[in-house]
């Protein structure tokens, strides 16, 4: 093959490593060119022939190829980086790395490359040439000396793409079709005859499968188009839709259709007066797509001659209508051209209309000059009928000369070249031979003349003055040929190389082409980029493309036509920078082109769009839906006008962070695009749901399109039973007809938008009550949006598609949680509210008051809050007072904005023209009080909602229909009621009402239960609590700042009106929470729902009153500790979390009482009633050993656990010991369960297998056939058989039925670990020490493969559902492995430590993984990516389950504590803890409502998705390190092991911050001194900055394990101690690192300012104590003396000394100036390891490990006091800010207050469940507060209050993890309470037995002696028949009330029913 031949083949016939080998040689010669064009030339083609082998390339899996691929990009790169080509060779770069390529050069591939190369390409010569000069002549002409080739950006056009296609859907057989392009393309598929195996999609395959054997199917579609094609026909208007739909249809239609149509274009436009363009259009459009079989060449002559006469007859019309007709002219005579028509009638046709044409030249229109020069050429390519020799003598010599001047032209430019140039240009075009065939007749005929070749050019640039053809025309109709293949490298190709590039007539036609690409949203948007790009260059490049004005100003209008246009910011850019390319004279015609408008002339980028009805809709007598549709969208947009709205972001479940948060719009987007059905979202009150749905219909209307999914927004609550045919329902509110409704059923999809599923107060999954995408039903998508607190545990199922068993269908549902805003959104929005609705104050005013008002900043945060906090701050606080003293609440901001709405209401009402009579209604309404009446109305108003209807927010109010009922009490046409529902914040739509957000509702409904304006009547102030969790008032802040009064009120007993006493409030959290507020303002309030619980004990009737009051007062915080509740009725209250220690509740109705979390400690529930009492947690099995594993049953009725060498059974039901088997004589390894439940086997290090019967407790038998240990067995799926792996190294197989060995599976040369059966039995998997895992074909008994190179050889393998594939562990890594090939398929990598166990999901889709990386990682199986990291666990995961459903992932860890996943979103929904030591096994129910785990010596069972009514506090999860207060005293921070930092408001105990994002322990904080800021240390080696205020990261400073960090006094500069020798000085400000100080002997353990800034003290683990100077750096002092380490360092409140606590039993003073130790403190026997200054500094407080204190007197260097009373190690100690107390914290689990002048013990602080590891002491002018921080993870503050005789410590608040406390309870004679809870309160520490079943035989007996007596005969007349029956009833009453059984209640009271029902009747 010689290399000529290779270069000049078109690159589709090489193979791919041929077409390899020559961009390889191009890339050769590139490198060793002098000539930098040449270079560039050659890396062009490279860069071509690079793009076919990346097309045939793109699937291969051929290393060696890919390798050669990106090599090659590399080295393009390379060279174009070398001339100055930067941005290319960058991409080029990056593609290289796409084929996996790294660094390489030429000379560093395969020598066989190379040689391969040389030896095909240059097999003739004896060496390859050494240059380029040495290539034979005519391999690559192109690039020689001379030639004019353009210069084109390689970043322009870099592949090929395939052209655009439309979207098919296949019809069913018989079915309708959608719309005429569906038609066109099943005829289309069919008339093409493609086969299967061709490029078709398998749809689309399936279907031409089907259809092509289906005559009728076939006959039935062409009907079909021929009814089209006649509906055109009767069609009156034939507009541009009509047009547009047969012109689809043309190519496909049958000969005898498409002549008919032909027909009918032609009769249309001869017949008519005026000329139709769009008919014109159409013909046009019709004949270029026309195949060629279908039209002759009579019809285009004929069709050519109707047009020349038209076009010819047009002279006084338009210069429009002569373009659109020369277009057309032009498309004919292309189509003549093509199917090489010949002899046209010269005198009639061609040469009238050559005249035409030419006279057309001279006009001053540049678009028509252009066609015209173009319909010309076109004329040109079709031969007249005049003879050679006929044309000689009527041209003349003039024609001899311009051809001789053509020839003379060609020698002079290198003939050869030129003609190279066209065979390359028809090469890349299919069929284009006339190029070639011209130029070659010119040469051949041309040779003996001789011109110049400037006569050429001259003859070019006159264009239409001779009579000749025209290289550009051919050029440009081959481009036309490669734009519609995608070709767009070969048109790039032929832009830069073709010979007529600099003619004006080709740039103008290939602008014109670029224009149409780029305005052609069906292209690839890169595609379209590249077309803007390309025509930016033609007009900067003057000296490559010359300065034709026409043309420049074509592609300046070509881009503004195109700025407008949807994704088209791109041609906006190149505007901008065209504006200031060139020379002054170039800029002003760029100004003269913007200046002026685009022309009449619009860009033809596709056809027009169908009409609608369309005249395939008529044809199948389809309803017209579009135009209602169009008008529904109308309305919709309409509505959206001028609003503020921000995008919102979201998390993927309730459970995530609010950092984790993404575009909810995103996520939306990539819904609607996936194959998922259902989007449930998720949100608080006021979070933005609605909104958001409402701007989502809006921006899918926006981009709606004909046929496309209709969007359909639905206000749930406004649908009367939406759960039935709610589509339908919308649509009839929208007026569209029922004939519509069944189109839209039958043939549309929507997206529908559900919005309210709360507020219609569903519980129906609509998806499955509408039957969505049912056959025949509505084909649609559903978001739906809901509030969060609606929801219960299991709410997915409302939300499911499909079967909730179905674990397929779970895929189907989507979830996200709208987050609250950011301050950069806060920000957002408050710019946009100032800019839309211009309000009192501008946007810094805002600013500054979220700066300063704290409790504004969380308020703002949800965007209805925030719309209700711009709208009355101006009105709530002034600017110029003191800000941060104001406390603003969502309470006091919906009080204000409804005052002044109704305000802005009076104001319009009084400016309005009203009736006489409505005018005096107004000023009654006034003299009354018109805010007040308002305020009644919309209490009443709401009250009624929910009183009528439930709570339903919409009121449909028919006048005729509802005049008599509660309606009309508000919305009759009474004036006041117009009036007042006219001020009110109500929406009306129709006859429906409703409030303009459904919280105002709610609000109207608490107000209505408590409005503090009707109760004041005195002048005597109070002050309410501004406190959550207080009993003691304090003053709350008035709207300025200054403290509000309150006044005594006249005393009031309980309302029964009140909504509290008919309805049940307590699953209405939005209601609570604005009553929880109003207890926390309001003292009365509290009286008055605590006098409701006091009215419960003597009157039932007020039960539901006290359910709601106790349960409001609980979510207050309020505290029942010692609380008399005796006979308190509360049934169904919400009591989660409460604090009852001590409380009595002796008596008491408690029954349904959710007592979740709650603390009973020393509580008296005795003879309480308690059926159906919760308390979310089940019992544990408390056993003699410790439990190494256990198991569920398949069936799920018992559990089996495994001790050291015992196995116990225990039932489910009610975890009793059903049997304890002992028959093992050493450890247990192994328990495993039948199929069926019924028996268990177990293996054991005595190395035997027992098999014991679970109905019998009997050991069936005891397989001893191993030789060593066993340590893993597992039953067969069949349950016919048991495998058992041993150390022996081998694995066994057991008949269950004999306990015979079957056989023996020989192959690991070590212990076998473990042993699993295939899910379908038919495979066995062992692993082994032996680095192997074992594949066994158990039906042949023999091995299959040996899957190698594994570690951690006792960890899991895991089998996937299907069994084809296996998961196995290897060090950090997971292998995937074909189980039927034994192949590796894939590696995960990810995990930093060992792994310890994985598992595949129920579906096989997902691998869970743990490790000693204390995170669970889950992993994507189809492509390998690990899709979430779950952290949380603060030590190793031992073990990670999925649930049976697939949907939770439990973990369980080390650090004592399982915690339960979400699967698909990765968010932590539930964490257990209770074990005492780290977790071996864990396990789901069958029913996956339990979980069980093992460790220490139980087994616990955890009710999975335990209903959570609210959020409970965000105390830690793990236990609290350390307690810091902040300089201002308002906050408390503290950090924890559970990764997280938290700040509390002192007074309220709310959680003001969660501080997120450090991935180990926190173990130290410090506040600055400012109080803005807040410094956390972790090891994961950083420091971490916050605002204390926001909450928001500032720095993150990293660097190596941090063991403590400290502020400077100013507050500038923060020092770190690392745990390693170094200590690092921080600028705060900036972040930047200022100093480290080195020389350290060891790790530095703290370090800290000295209270005046210029000394740092640090101290190491080995003793040394050093002082460095601040300024300086450097090291002032080395103190020595301590001979251990030093434990602690304190400064004395002035700053010269500090003392030191070591572990050498000594504490010592330094003094800081001079390094000298002042004193040496020798008294205790143990090491130090606290100290403390006094704030007096005359005394000093120390700890020793022994749990003793002493005193130390200063001056006297003596012990004053040894203070005494902990038991255990003192985990902190410290002065009260007097310094008049010593407070001590202990892990005795105690904090002790001391006298530090007498060291008496004032009080001590008992009960925590955990030891106290940090305190802190906060006093302020009127109370002292003391923080706890425990290893339980719970945080309490107290408050204590000293005298001189007594010192009372009461708990002010603290946070409640969720664990239940009922330890010494007191629950004898508890009635109902249930086997399960009574075994959890005796194992939680109660104390008491509850009453029996079987003591109720006497009160049975008693009841059925009133029984009896009611059946005795009566001794009265007949006369009075009633007395009887009442009598008995009173007295069975009278019984029921002196003996308060509550056993029996129901039923007797039932009995008591029928009785007077008897009697009634009688």
């Amino acid at each position: 093959m010689v290399f000529g031949s290779v270069i000049s083949s078109p690159r589709g016939s090489l193979s791919l490593q041929q077409a390899l080998d020559l961009a390889n040689i191009y890339l050769e010669n590139a490198r060793i060119t002098q000539d930098p064009a040449i270079a560039l030339v050659l890396c062009h083609d490279t860069e071509v022939s690079l793009s076919h082998v990346k097309r045939a390339a793109k699937y291969t899996e051929d290393k060696t190829m890919r390798e050669g691929i990106a090599t090659a990009y590399i080295e393009l790169g390379d060279l174009l980086d070398k001339q100055g080509h930067r941005d290319e060779a960058q991409t080029f770069r990056k593609k290289s790395g796409k084929w996996g390529g790294g660094r390489s050069t030429l000379t560093s591939r395969p020598p066989s490359i190379v040689h391969s190369i040389k030896s095909a390409l240059y097999s003739t010569a004896d060496t390859a040439p050494d240059n380029i000069s040495q290539i034979p002549p005519g391999s690559v002409s192109h690039i020689k000396q001379g030639i004019d080739i353009a210069t084109i950006s390689m970043s322009i056009f870099t592949t090929n793409v395939r052209p655009p296609t439309i979207v098919f859907n296949p019809p069913d057989p018989d079915s309708r079709l959608n719309d005429t392009v569906q038609l066109a393309t099943c005829l289309g598929l069919l008339k093409a005859s493609y086969q299967p195996d061709d490029i078709l999609d398998p749809v689309t395959r399936n279907w031409l499968l089907l259809t092509i054997n289906e005559q009728d199917e076939k006959d039935r579609l062409n009907t079909l188009a021929t009814d089209v094609i006649r509906a055109f026909k009767r069609d009156e208007f034939k507009d541009a839709k009509s047009v547009t739909e047969v012109v689809y249809l043309a190519p496909v239609l049958e000969n005898d259709d498409f002549r008919y149509l032909l027909k009918e274009f032609y009769s249309g436009i001869d017949q008519s007066g005026l000329l139709d363009v769009h008919q014109l259009d159409g013909l046009a459009h019709l004949i270029q797509g026309a195949d060629p079989g279908c039209i002759d060449s009579d019809d285009l002559v004929k069709v050519l001659s109707l047009l020349s006469t038209r076009l010819r007859d047009t002279h006084q019309q338009s210069t429009n209508h002569i373009y659109q007709l020369t277009v057309a002219v032009s498309h004919v005579l292309d189509a003549m051209a093509d199917a090489s028509v010949k002899g046209v009638d010269r005198e009639k046709i061609h040469e009238p209309l050559s005249s035409y044409l030419d006279g057309l030249k001279g006009s001053s229109d540049p678009y028509l000059v252009y066609q015209a020069a173009y319909a010309y050429q076109a004329l040109l390519c079709v031969p007249d009928d005049e003879s050679l020799w006929q044309a000689t003598l009527r041209r003349g010599g003039k024609v001899i000369q311009g051809v001789s001047g053509l020839v003379s032209a060609v020698k002079g430019l290198d003939l050869y070249g030129f003609i190279e140039g066209l065979e390359k240009i028809q090469e890349g075009l299919a069929g284009a031979s006339e190029i070639v065939r011209g130029v070659k007749t010119a040469y051949d005929t041309g040779m003996s003349v001789g011109e110049n070749s400037q006569r050429f050019f001259d003859c070019l640039k006159e264009g239409l003055s001779f009579d000749r053809k025209c290289v550009w025309y051919t050029a440009l109709r081959g481009a036309d040929e490669l734009i519609r293949d995608g070709q767009f490298v070969e048109f790039k190709k032929l832009v830069r190389e073709a010979p007529c590039r600099r003619d004006s007539a080709f740039q103008w036609g290939v602008c014109e082409r670029l224009g149409q690409v780029a305005a052609n949203s069906m292209w690839d948007s890169e595609i379209r980029q590249s077309a803007i790009a390309l025509l930016g260059e033609m007009y900067r490049s003057d000296t490559v493309w010359g300065y034709q004005t026409n043309v420049k100003q074509w592609i300046v209008k070509i881009l503004i036509q195109l700025s407008p246009l949807p994704e088209m910011q791109f041609a906006e850019v190149q505007l901008q920078e065209l504006q200031t390319n060139g020379d002054a004279t170039k800029q002003a015609l760029y100004r003269a082109c913007r200046e002026n408008e685009p022309g009449s002339y619009p860009l033809r980028a596709s056809l027009h769009q169908i009409g609608s009805p369309s005249l395939l809709d008529r044809v199948q007598e389809r309803p017209d839906v579009e135009g209602t549709l169009r008008h529904l969208r109308r309305l919709r947009l309409k509505e959206r006008e001028k609003i503020v709205y921000i995008h919102p972001q979201a998390k993927s479940g309730l459970q995530a962070r609010d950092d984790d948060r993404f575009s909810l719009i995103e996520k939306v987007d990539e819904f609607l695009a996936s194959d998922i059905k259902v989007f449930l979202l998720l949100g608080d009150s006021g979070a933005g749901k609605s909104t958001f749905n409402r701007e989502l219909e809006c921006r899918l209307w926006r981009s709606y399109k004909k046929n496309g999914v209709i969007p359909l927004h639905i206000s749930l609550s406004a649908i009367d039973k939406p759960e039935h045919d709610m589509i339908a329902k919308q649509l009839r509110k929208a007026e569209f007809t029922e004939p519509q409704i069944r189109e839209l059923k039958l043939h549309r999809e929507f997206t529908l938008i559900c919005d309210g599923y709360d507020e219609s107060q569903q519980t129906h999954n609509l998806y499955t009550s509408n039957r969505l995408n049912q056959p025949g039903e509505w084909n649609a998508k559903m978001i739906i949006s809901c509030r969060s607190e609606y929801l219960g545990v299991d709410y997915r199922d409302r939300f499911q598609p499909g079967d909730r068993n179905n674990h397929s269908s779970h895929s189907l549902l989507q979830e996200a949680v709208i987050t609250p805003f950011s301050m950069a959104q806060v920000e957002d929005y408050i710019t946009q509210y100032v800019s839309v609705y211009r309000p009192l104050w501008e946007v810094d005013e805002y600013k500054k008051a979220l700066d300063l008002i704290p409790s504004l900043n969380e308020l703002v945060k949800n965007p209805f809050l925030m719309s209700l906090s711009l709208d009355v701050l101006p009105r709530m606080v002034d600017p110029g007072h003191d800000l941060s003293a104001t406390h603003i609440t969502r309470m006091a901001l919906y009080d204000q904005f409804i005052e002044h709405w109704l305000e802005r209401g009076k104001k319009r009402l009084g400016e309005k023209n009203l009736s006489p009579q409505s005018r005096a209604a107004f000023e009654s309404l006034i003299d009354e009080g018109f805010t007040r009446n308002g305020i009644d109305y919309l209490k009443k108003l709401s009250v009624a909602i929910y009183k009528e209807q439930g709570g339903q927010p919409i009121v449909t109010y028919s006048r005729y229909k509802d005049e008599h009922t509660w309606k009309a009490s508000f919305f009759n046409r009474g004036e006041e009621n117009q009036i007042l529902r006219e001020a009110c914040p109500l929406i009306r739509n129709g006859n429906q009402h409703r409030f303009i957000h459904w919280s105002l509702l709610e609000y109207g409904v608490a107000l209505a239960i408590f409005d503090p304006q009707e109760l004041k009547e005195g002048t005597v102030p109070e002050r309410p609590s501004a406190r959550r969790m207080s009993t003691t008032p304090v003053t709350t802040p008035g709207v300025d700042g200054s403290a509000m009064e309150l006044f005594s009120v006249v005393e009031r007993g309980p309302d029964f009106n009140s909504p509290l006493a008919w309805r049940s409030f307590v699953s209405d959290p939005s209601i609570l929470q604005f009553l929880e507020e109003r207890v926390q303002q309001e003292p009365l309030f509290k009286q008055q729902l605590l006098g409701y619980i006091e009215q419960s004990k003597d009157d039932k009737k007020w039960c539901t009153a006290a359910s709601n009051a106790i349960t409001i007062l609980v979510r207050a915080g309020v505290h029942f500790k010692n609380a008399d509740l005796r006979g308190i009725r509360v049934p169904n209250a919400d009591l989660s979390y409460g604090m009852f220690d001590s409380a009595q509740f002796q008596g008491a109705d408690l029954s349904r009482v959710d007592f979740r979390g709650a603390w009973l400690r020393n509580a008296n529930l005795s003879n309480a009633r308690m059926t159906g009492v919760q308390f979310g947690e089940l019992p544990f099995l408390q056993q003699h050993y410790r439990v190494y594993t256990c198991v569920y049953s398949p069936d799920g009725k018992t559990i089996a656990a495994g001790l050291s060498r015992t196995i116990r059974v225990s039932s489910t039901s009610n975890c009793e010991v059903l049997w304890t088997w002992d028959g093992h004589s050493h450890v247990l390894t192994s328990i495993v369960y039948s199929p069926d439940s019924k028996r268990v086997a177990s293996g054991s290090w005595d190395r035997t297998v027992r098999i014991w019967d679970v109905v019998t407790g009997a050991c069936i038998h005891v397989l001893n056939a191993h030789d060593d240990q066993v340590n893993s067995v597992a039953y067969s799926p069949r349950g016919d058989q048991i495998a058992s792996a041993s150390k022996d190294r081998t694995v066994k197989v057991w008949d269950v039925e004999t306990g015979e060995c079957r056989y023996i599976l020989i192959g690991h040369y070590d212990a076998v670990y473990r042993v699993i059966y295939s899910p379908q039995g038919n495979q066995l998997a062992s692993n082994s020490s032996d680095g192997t895992v074992r594949l066994w074909d158990m039906d042949a008994r023999t091995r299959l493969h040996i899957l190698r190179g594994h570690y951690n050889p006792d960890l899991n393998v895991a089998y996937s559902p299907q069994g084809d594939r296996i998961a196995s562990i290897s060090g950090i890594e997971i292998q995937l492995w074909d189980a039927a090939t034994g192949e590796c398929l894939d590696i995960l990598r990810g995990h930093t430590h060992n792994i310890w166990s994985i598992v595949y999901s129920p579906n096989g889709d997902q691998v869970a993984s743990s490790g000693s990386d204390n995170a669970v990682r889950l992993w994507d199986v189809k492509t390998g990516m690990c899709m979430h990291i779950l952290h949380g666990h603060t030590d190793a995961v031992s073990r990670v389950i999925y649930s049976p459903k697939g949907d939770l992932v439990a973990s369980a860890s080390r650090d004592t504590t399982v915690r339960v996943w979400d699967a698909r979103t990765g968010v932590c929904h539930q964490t257990f803890t209770g074990h005492t030591t780290g977790i071996s096994s864990v396990v789901f129910s069958p029913e996956g409502d339990r979980i069980t785990s093992s460790a220490d010596t139980t087994v616990r069972l955890w009710d999975v998705g335990a209903k959570v009514s609210r959020h409970i506090s965000d105390a830690h999860a793990g236990p609290v390190v350390m307690v810091k207060y902040s300089p201002r005293g308002d906050y408390v921070a503290t950090c924890s092991y559970d990764l997280t930092v938290r700040i509390w408001d002192v007074e309220t105990g709310t959680c003001r911050h969660i501080l997120q994002g450090h991935r180990r322990k926190v173990s130290c904080i410090a506040f600055s001194p400012r109080a803005n800021q807040i410094a956390t240390g972790s090891g994961d080696c950083t420091v971490r900055l916050w605002n204390t205020e926001t909450g928001e990261p500032i720095h993150t400073l990293t660097h190596s394990k941090i063991s403590s960090i400290a502020y400077s006094p100013d507050g500038t500069r923060l020092v770190c101690a690392t745990g390693r020798d170094t200590v690092l000085i921080w600028d705060v400000e900036s972040g930047e690192r200022l100093r480290t100080l080195t020389g350290h002997d060891r790790c530095a353990m703290g370090a800290m300012y000295s209270p005046n800034k210029s000394q740092i003290v640090t101290y190491t683990q080995l003793s040394k104590i050093q002082i460095w100077d601040t300024e300086t750096g450097a090291c002032n002092h080395i103190l020595t003396g301590h001979r251990n380490t030093v434990n602690n360092v304190a400064f004395s409140r002035q700053g010269d000394q500090f003392a030191t606590a070591s572990d050498d039993s000594t504490v010592r003073v330094w003094d800081v100036v001079t390094g000298e130790c002042r004193h040496i403190l020798i008294g205790h026997n143990v090491r130090v390891s606290f100290v403390a200054y006094s704030p007096r500094e005359d005394q000093i407080v120390s700890s020793g490990s022994n749990g003793f204190m002493r005193v130390w007197d200063l001056e006297a260097r003596t012990c004053c006091w040894i203070l005494t009373g902990h038991t255990h190690w003192i985990s902190r100690i410290e002065y009260s800010s007097r310094g008049d107390m010593i407070v001590s914290a202990s892990y005795d689990k105690s904090v002790r207050l001391w006298d530090v002048t007498t060291g008496q013990c004032r009080a001590v602080i008992q009960g925590f469940q955990d030891r106290v590891n940090d305190i802190a002491w906060i006093e302020s002018s009127s109370v002292n507060y003391l923080a706890t921080g425990c290893k339980d993870g719970m945080v309490g503050m107290w408050k204590v209050e000293a005298g001189e005789d007594r010192c009372d410590v009461s708990l002010y608040w603290t946070t409640i993890r969720g664990a239940l406390n009922v330890t010494d309870a007191t629950i004898q004679g508890v009635q109902g309470l249930s086997q399960l809870n009574k075994q959890l309160l005796v194992q939680r520490g109660a104390v008491g037995e509850p009453f029996h079943r079987l003591r109720e035989a006497d009160r049975l007996a008693t009841m059925a002696s009133v029984v009896s007596k009611l059946k005795a005969p009566s001794d009265r007349t007949e006369k009075d028949p009633f007395s009887t029956g009442s009598l008995l009833v009173g007295q069975l009453e009278r019984w029921l009330e002196e003996r308060k059984d509550t056993l029996c209640q129901d039923v007797v009271d039932m009995m008591a029913s029928i009785i007077k029902i008897i009697h009634r009747h009688k």
